[in-house]
C-alpha cells in the first residue's frame, strides 16, 4: 500500500544507493529479480573475482589503520593474505596464484602511496539528495589534495581494461563527488579509478555542470523506479511484470546472479565462478 499523502506534503524522496539504479540500467529485469522480488530468487555461487574484489579493498582500508610505522606495502601485502576470502575458485591451486598475485598487485600499488598523506575518510559513507532522491554510497576513499580539494578514489580490481571515459561516465563516481561534497562540506569534482592490476589511475574533473547534468539522470531513474516499485508491490500480473522489467540480454547474462531464474537469461551460456579471475602471471 502506499504511504497517504495530502496537499501541501513534500514528495517522499527515492532512498537508494547508485547501485541499485544502475543495476535498473543495465538490465530491468535483475533489477526486479534482486530488489523486488519476494523471497530473493535463488542465485548463482559465489564468483571468485567478487573474493579478490573484497580482500583487496579490505586489506587497502586496514592498511590506514595500521601505525604510521607500519604503513609499507608488504604489511599491506600480508593484510591483503589476513582478508582473503575462499568462495569461487576451481581449485586451491587457483586460490593460491589468484592470492600471490593478489598481494604483489597490493604492495606494488602501495610503493606508490605516500604513507604519510592520511585520507580524509577510507570507506565513508556519504549522501546527498535530488528533488526525487536520497542517495548514498559507500566510498573507497577520499583523498585531500592541494588544490584539488577532496577527491573521490575508487579501486578496481577486474581484469577489464578501463578508460578515462569509465571514469567520466560513471553515474555513482558522479554521486560519490556531490554526496562527498556536501557531506564533507569541502568542493569535489575530482574522481578516480584506481585499476590495480595495470597501476592505472584513470581521473576525470567533472564540472558543476557535468555533475548536475548527471544528478538530473540519477533523479529521472529514482522517479521512474518509485513508481515501477510502487506497481509492483500493488500487485503485477506476471506478464505485465515482464513487459515493465525486461530482460536485457546479453554476454553479461553469462555472469548475472539470477541467470538461474531468468528465461531468457539461461540462452546464454552460464560462467563458470572462476572464470573472471586471471589464470597465468
Amino acid at each position: 500500500m502506499s504511504q497517504p499523502t495530502f496537499e501541501g506534503m513534500p514528495e517522499r524522496l527515492y532512498p537508494a544507493a547508485p547501485s541499485r539504479l544502475t543495476t535498473y540500467l543495465d538490465c530491468p529485469r535483475r533489477y526486479r529479480l534482486a530488489y523486488l522480488e519476494r523471497p530473493t530468487p535463488r542465485r548463482a555461487p559465489p564468483w571468485g573475482h567478487n573474493s579478490v574484489g573484497a580482500a583487496v579493498h579490505t586489506a587497502l582500508a586496514r592498511w590506514w589503520q595500521l601505525p604510521r610505522g607500519r604503513r609499507t606495502p608488504a604489511a599491506g601485502g600480508a593484510l591483503l593474505v589476513e582478508s582473503w576470502l575462499g568462495d569461487g575458485f576451481r581449485d586451491r591451486a587457483q586460490l593460491l596464484r589468484a592470492r600471490d598475485r593478489a598481494r604483489r598487485q597490493v604492495e606494488r600499488y602501495l610503493a606508490g602511496v605516500d604513507p604519510d598523506q592520511v585520507p580524509l575518510a577510507v570507506e565513508r559513507t556519504v549522501a546527498v539528495r535530488t528533488p526525487r532522491a536520497a542517495l548514498w554510497g559507500r566510498v573507497d576513499r577520499i583523498d585531500d589534495r592541494p588544490g584539488e580539494g577532496a577527491v573521490v578514489v575508487d579501486y578496481k580490481t577486474g581484469r577489464s581494461i578501463l578508460t578515462v571515459d569509465d571514469a567520466r561516465t560513471s553515474l555513482a563516481l558522479a554521486v560519490y563527488a556531490a554526496a562527498t561534497a556536501r557531506t564533507l562540506h569541502r568542493p569535489c569534482t575530482r574522481v578516480e579509478l584506481h585499476h590495480l592490476p595495470t597501476g592505472d589511475v584513470l581521473a576525470w574533473d567533472h564540472t558543476e555542470e557535468s555533475l548536475a547534468e548527471q544528478l538530473a539522470r540519477v533523479d529521472a531513474v529514482a522517479a521512474r523506479l518509485a513508481g515501477l516499485d510502487e506497481a509492483y508491490s500493488a500487485g503485477m500480473s506476471p506478464e505485465r511484470a515482464d513487459e515493465e522489467f525486461p530482460a536485457r540480454v546479453g554476454t553479461r547474462c553469462g555472469w548475472c546472479d539470477f541467470r538461474p531464474v531468468c528465461g531468457p537469461g539461461r540462452s546464454v551460456p552460464q560462467k563458470l565462478p572462476w572464470a573472471g579471475v586471471a589464470d597465468g602471471d
